[in-house]
């Protein structure tokens, strides 16, 4: 008799505790925030990933009543931004500006990381999906994939690809290696904007970044875009194929941008976030901002979010196969 009331008085307080915790959570929620939150890029200024978290989140903290200070910690091709984040209280004031590079791709490339890139991340909003190009130097005489295939193929040794190591443009500047034979050599860089930079001076020939870094320079005839990893042409590019049209089926046509927070993070601190995120994609500003640009934007659950991350993780892993790339 004496178990069974103990047995009972424990699932009482489990009951107890159980509440009390949804109450705390429910009232950490309403009172979120009350001191200025920050956002961690991971990568350099002035890159796709740092370009677009700043315009897609753009009055977010007004939104939430407080300031949002957005910090770049690059390094180790995002690692060591992510991994601040990942460690960080799970209480809503640190948040990642993640998506596919952080919480997919580095799954299925890196195989001793100190974090994980999928567990220890809760959803929290959509930002935004940019798709990606080939772009060499104007010196290079290619104006194909395959005419660069061959180019390499006859003067090898004189073609470098760089990009920031361990993400979607690395992945496909190896991809198109694997599928055409193209000899290039790859040079990993910390960030978009050095390895743009390189490509600019022809210290390397082939890159491959987001259309709302390259589409300005592609359209001053600085920087020749090869191919495009969308479904359809971009409008603004109606010459330049894609990499289906280019006969390399099989590569992601998207990359996702969202925000992230550390698991454990509050269900609604996260519902906070997610709501205030979701106002600012519809607001005029954001939306004339995002069209300049040429990237989407898409409102989502954080649920929702979590998802698109799921099947990212799947399409990324097959690429990372077939590419044969593993990292440490």
């Amino acid at each position: 008799m004496k178990a069974d009331l103990k047995g009972v008085r424990a699932r009482v307080l489990a009951v107890v505790a159980a509440g009390a915790a949804a109450v705390a959570a429910q009232a950490q929620g309403q009172n979120f925030p009350d001191h200025p939150i920050k956002l961690v890029v991971a990568y350099p200024p002035g890159g796709p990933n740092d370009t677009v978290t700043r315009v897609t989140t753009q009055g977010l903290g007004e939104e939430l009543g407080q300031s949002l200070v957005v910090e770049n910690v690059p390094g180790a091709g995002g690692r060591i931004g992510t991994r601040s984040v990942a460690r960080a209280a799970p209480d809503g004031y640190t948040l990642l500006a993640g998506g596919t590079n952080d919480n997919a791709i580095a799954a299925a490339l890196y195989r001793n990381l100190d974090f994980d890139p999928v567990k220890d991340f809760a959803p929290v909003a959509a930002l935004s999906t940019d798709s990606t190009a080939v772009v060499v130097n104007p010196a290079v005489p290619a104006k194909s994939l395959a005419e660069l295939a061959a180019y390499g193929k006859a003067h090898p040794g004189t073609l470098n690809a760089g990009s920031t190591l361990g993400i979607a443009p690395h992945l496909l500047l190896e991809f198109v290696r694997v599928r055409t034979g193209a000899a290039m050599a790859f040079v990993p860089y910390k960030g978009a904007a050095p390895a743009i930079a390189d490509v600019l001076a022809n210290q390397i020939q082939v890159a491959a970044s987001g259309k709302a870094v390259l589409l300005p320079l592609i359209r001053a005839g600085k920087l020749r875009a090869l191919a495009v990893t969308s479904v359809e042409r971009w409008p603004e590019l109606p010459d330049v194929p894609t990499l289906r049209e280019s006969g390399l089926d099989g590569f992601p046509t998207a990359v996702w941008a969202g925000l992230v927070a550390p698991a454990g993070t509050p269900a609604a601190v996260i519902a906070k976030i997610n709501a205030a995120e979701n106002q600012r994609l519809r607001s005029p500003q954001t939306q004339a901002a995002v069209a300049k640009l040429g990237f989407h934007t898409q409102e989502m659950s954080p649920q929702e979010f979590g998802a698109v991350l799921a099947e990212q993780l799947r399409l990324w892993t097959a690429v990372a196969n077939e590419t044969k790339i593993k990292l440490e």
